[in-house]
């Protein structure tokens, strides 16, 4: 009976926090749009992304903004996404690519994640998500890169606004902001 206690509480103490269901309010309100790979490599290039940058992708998807930064450039990176099945299939694919010793990917809720280690971050989320994400982007280091994929920061001004036609034959537009240094 003793050992059965003490496994189970073993069990329940080792689930990970970010394997835990997402507690998000925008679950259901986020879907899964692939990024086509020419807006892929314009981002990386706004991002002016080197070995030396860990970037962080906010509902990563397939994950293939890191592993794109880790095999073109020896970047580290991060990606986290709420759905379970694509963080696998990321996992799959940074290693194909030859880069899983670079990039993480975890399944997780974004507004738990810690942010300040990254030096670029990538999102590709809604408006309404972005503006609540917004309060904690403003707090992080000076010189942090925040790129957005389509949609703004409400009437945060961007640095830089880049419009691409896409592989998909769709016009996207890019946002950069860049964290200034405080006064």
């Amino acid at each position: 009976m003793k050992r059965t206690i003490f496994i189970s509480l073993l069990v329940i103490l080792a689930i990970p926090v970010y394997g835990q269901e997402p507690k998000s309010d925008f679950f259901d309100l986020v879907s899964y749009v692939t990024t086509p790979k020419n807006v892929v490599d314009a981002m990386l290039k706004l991002g002016n992304v080197s070995q030396e940058d860990v970037v962080f992708d906010l509902g990563s998807g397939d994950g293939r903004i890191p592993i794109e930064a880790a095999r073109r450039f020896g970047a580290k990176g991060l990606g986290i996404e709420i759905d379970a099945s694509l963080v696998a299939e990321s996992k799959a694919l940074a290693k194909e690519a030859g880069v899983s010793h670079l990039v993480t990917f975890i399944q997780g809720d974004l507004f738990e994640l810690d942010l300040n280690e990254a030096t670029v971050l990538v999102i590709y989320l809604f408006p309404d998500i972005n503006l609540k994400l917004r309060p904690r982007l403003q707090k992080l280091s000076p010189g942090t890169k925040i790129i957005t994929h389509n949609y703004d920061m409400g009437d945060w001004k961007p640095d830089q606004l880049v419009e691409i036609m896409g592989d998909d034959g769709k016009l996207h537009k890019l946002f950069l902001w860049v964290i200034p240094q405080t006064k």
